[in-house]
């Protein structure tokens, strides 16, 4: 014999499916059985198979213990680290700053983890999520390269993550990096317009001066922030949001990234030096996370930034 309450988590499942969910060894058939025999009771009265359970219930099954072995539970994304630098939560939307290395999706190698394994593993261990009592899986609403550091958006709920990719579809969340740059900028700021062509084959893109058959225009604002031997040290604010813009933007015009070995002579290296370290949300109209509009969030801790005022670039 065994006996539940049921808890919030579990209000509003039916009976049958509920108790097959928790038992991998009690078959279908018999199971209905015993509810027609009134075995498996709720709040010591007779219940139906598609009766809707409630917080608080009682469930009691009157039944050998070898027909009621508990479903062990087990899911990949617990495999994956723990770590996670949070920089804001609440209960629609968390802002990650990711890690150097981190993969925000999972790929062929490193499968289990990655961002959003991460993130799935901290809300199901804080009791915000579970897989089996939830249609909707925790999303990340933008990705960053794995060798950028930077703030990803994850999405609590679907209302939240509609409305992110909507906005960010939208331009309506201001995305600023900071990079380290080689030689010094002509200008000390400077709004850049130029065309980009991606080579899906490769994960490459090249920038044109002038547009292409399959090219897409671009632009990106630069301010220097900082100087030191030949390294700029760079606030940049995306304007178009391409695949590589900034890397391959800057190479364009002669100052690529430090440690960027796909769009520099750097060739071996995959550490660019690029941190997606702030953005605001500027919201057209009223929806779901108008809260938020007009706030602005910074990534502390960050490795780029150290590693400058160390002068260690060069």
């Amino acid at each position: 014999m065994k006996s539940f309450i049921i808890t919030d988590k579990d209000a509003g499942q039916r009976t049958d499916r509920f108790i097959l969910k928790t038992f991998d060894n009690l078959p279908r058939s018999l199971m209905y059985k015993e509810i027609r025999k009134k075995n498996i009771k709720i709040n010591k009265k007779r219940c139906t198979p598609d009766q809707i359970l409630c917080e608080g219930d009682l469930l009691e099954l009157y039944l050998k213990d070898d027909a009621l072995h508990i479903r062990e539970k087990y899911y990949d994304f617990l495999k994956a680290s723990k770590e996670l630098n949070i920089v804001y939560e609440d209960e629609n939307i968390i802002l990650l700053n990711k890690a150097v290395g981190v993969l925000c999706h999972p790929d062929g190698k490193d499968y289990t983890d990655n961002l959003v394994a991460r993130l799935k593993r901290y809300l199901y261990e804080k009791g915000e999520w579970t897989p089996d009592e939830s249609s909707f899986t925790p999303s990340l609403a933008n990705r960053i390269d794995r060798n950028t550091q930077g703030i990803v958006i994850g999405a609590k709920n679907l209302q939240a993550l509609k409305v992110l990719n909507e906005k960010i579809k939208s331009r309506e969340i201001d995305k600023y990096y900071l990079a380290v740059v080689h030689g010094k900028m002509g200008k000390k700021n400077e709004t850049l317009t130029a065309y980009l062509t991606k080579n899906e084959r490769k994960n490459l893109v090249t920038v044109t001066d002038e547009p292409t058959e399959s090219s897409k225009k671009i632009i990106t604002e630069y301010t220097v922030l900082d100087y030191y031997n030949d390294a700029s040290l760079l606030e940049i604010h995306l304007l178009t949001g391409r695949t590589h813009q900034i890397r391959a933007h800057m190479a364009h015009i002669g100052h690529s990234l430090f440690g960027d070995g796909k769009y520099s002579n750097e060739h071996g290296r995959y550490r660019q030096a690029l941190c997606s370290y702030k953005l605001t949300f500027n919201f057209k109209g009223d929806n779901f996370l108008s809260y938020l509009n007009h706030k602005t969030f910074q990534a502390e801790s960050i490795d780029l930034l150290e590693k400058f005022k160390e002068r260690k670039y060069i």
